[in-house]
């Protein structure tokens, strides 16, 4: 399974995934791509499933047509130490993901992120 992290997430994050084939959009050359061309190359290029932040990305294209899965990662805030607790939800849900597919994954209740008092998250 190939695997693609786009421009939203940052590139540290491959390295937590270090198990799958992971790739960078911005190491490929496909930085700044628009949302439906990122996915058409990606698609192309034979990967299965990219890795993004933005939450509209699958709704706006039809990804069964393209043929890949979209896993959307939302942690308060997009740093890699916020989204190293969301490894676990994204190594279960990885080898279920078939083309089309769109999972959204976020802080489970009782995650060191959701414990926070409302005052340090900063969204």
């Amino acid at each position: 399974m190939r695997i693609l992290i786009d421009d939203s997430l940052p590139p540290s994050l491959a390295a937590e995934l270090s198990e799958w084939s992971i790739s960078i959009a911005r190491e490929e050359g496909w930085g700044g791509m628009r949302e439906g061309e990122i996915l058409r190359t990606a698609a192309g290029a034979g990967f299965d499933i990219i890795l993004t932040a933005d939450r509209t990305i699958a709704y706006r294209e039809n990804l069964r047509q393209i043929g890949i899965a979209v896993l959307v990662l939302r942690p308060f805030r997009n740093r890699i130490e916020e989204l190293r607790l969301l490894v676990p939800q994204v190594l279960s849900i990885l080898p279920l993901l078939r083309p089309g597919d769109v999972y959204e994954i976020a802080p489970l209740k009782g995650d060191a992120i959701c414990d926070r008092p409302a005052a340090s998250r900063r969204i």
